[in-house]
């Protein structure tokens, strides 16, 4: 009988279309698995891949408003992965970066969790979150506290739920180390690089496009330009989107939340991609090197993986890196950019955007899923 296969991810919604949704897209591509998730909403949406599939959801799906987004039921999340039946499936693959890899399975049920990051709101961003939220003061911000100790405590315990661990990076998995002491392998997620059309003549203005929060160092970007007056593009949407296009300068150009021909466009044309998060993986910079874009990032997290510092590497650099997240840090590494800027070749940039392309994660993806059910087959045949 062939294998039977579940796919967990943490919420289907079209707000949700990040690297980790990519992941589920391009996994379902090649096997056929029942999709599961704490809720759906992409099922009924007639433009989305996902129109008129049968997705399980859990209790949350008849919150209100939770197509909104499950975070703000958070104290819930845990529970509601829980109760998610899976026992008629051989192999459970989960796409987490919240939850979904708590999910209970049986002794004779291989997991294999694809991990986008231990969620970052209970480890490196804690802080972050506190200072920039109200959940953070008062007595409440003492609750909110204890409610992270507490989903930490989880967190650590459904890692061992997880036969084996794929990490989306070598940051990743440093920090799947440090939090659930477990090795992992590394396999970066797909890009779908055919999207972004590669140019090689390009304007003169500069290009951000992120989600507009605060770990993503946004205004950090338009505080060095509105210093430096070069002209600068910010594509995106988020709570901070008010606040960004009060604070920039006239310089630079705040267009919210785009749709895709936009964005590629701009993508494509733009002298530079600037970013100045720490991420774990980071595909805008993997898109923006598709197109023949350098990047200028901040040198840190997925980052060092995707973006090779043209002084470094002068005759395959794609991009150059700041080391401080700095407003002067930044404002120093355009200068150093534009003096550099002629011997940045958009063939190099496209050429090492290949090297994330989707048919390279299907082949590492799925060899990995196949060698590691015959270990495990072996190992429980051993044991019982």
């Amino acid at each position: 009988m062939p294998l039977k296969y579940a796919l967990v991810h943490e919420w289907l919604t079209p707000k949700a279309t990040g690297g980790s949704e990519l992941v589920v897209r391009e996994i379902l591509r090649h096997i056929d698995a029942d999709l599961y998730a704490l809720i759906d909403f992409e099922s009924i949406d007639p433009n989305s891949y996902l129109f008129k599939r049968s997705i399980g959801t859990t209790f949350l799906q008849r919150f209100p408003s939770a197509r909104n987004g499950v975070q703000k039921y958070l104290p819930f999340l845990p529970l509601a992965i829980e109760q998610l039946d899976l026992r008629e499936y051989d192999i459970i693959l989960s796409s987490s970066h919240t939850v979904a890899k708590g999910v209970i399975t049986r002794p004779q049920q291989l997991h294999i969790c694809y991990c986008h990051a231990p969620m970052r709101f209970a480890w490196d961003l804690t802080f972050d979150y506190l200072a920039g939220s109200e959940m953070g003061k008062g007595v409440q911000g003492v609750l909110t506290r204890y409610l992270l100790h507490r989903l930490r405590q989880w967190d650590v315990l459904t890692a061992n739920r997880v036969d084996y661990f794929i990490a989306n990076s070598k940051h990743t998995a440093s920090r799947i180390w440090r939090c659930y002491r477990r090795r992992s392998e590394v396999i970066y997620p797909p890009v779908n690089i055919e999207r972004f059309p590669f140019q090689e003549k390009k304007e003169d203005f500069y290009l951000t496009v992120s989600r507009l929060v605060s770990y993503k160092k946004v205004s950090l970007i338009i505080k060095a330009f509105n210093q430096l007056g070069r002209p600068l593009v910010v594509i995106g949407t988020g709570p901070e989107l008010k606040q960004l296009r009060q604070l920039a300068g006239d310089n630079v150009q705040v267009l919210g939340p785009q749709p895709n021909a936009v964005v590629e466009k701009y993508m494509a044309e733009a002298k530079a991609f600037v970013y100045a998060a720490c991420e774990d993986f980071g595909i805008a910079l993997v898109e923006a090197q598709a197109c023949g874009t350098p990047v200028i990032a901040f040198g840190a997290g997925g980052a060092l993986e995707t973006v090779r510092d043209i002084r470094e590497y002068p005759d395959t650099g794609t991009g150059l890196f700041f080391w401080e997240q700095s407003e002067l840090a930044l404002a120093e590494a355009v200068k150093i950019f534009e003096a550099h800027q002629g011997n940045f070749n958009p063939e190099r940039a496209h050429s090492q955007a290949g090297g994330f392309a989707p048919t390279i994660f299907a082949e590492r993806y799925f060899g990995f899923v196949d060698r590691s059910y015959l270990r495990f087959k072996s190992r429980n045949q051993s044991l019982f």
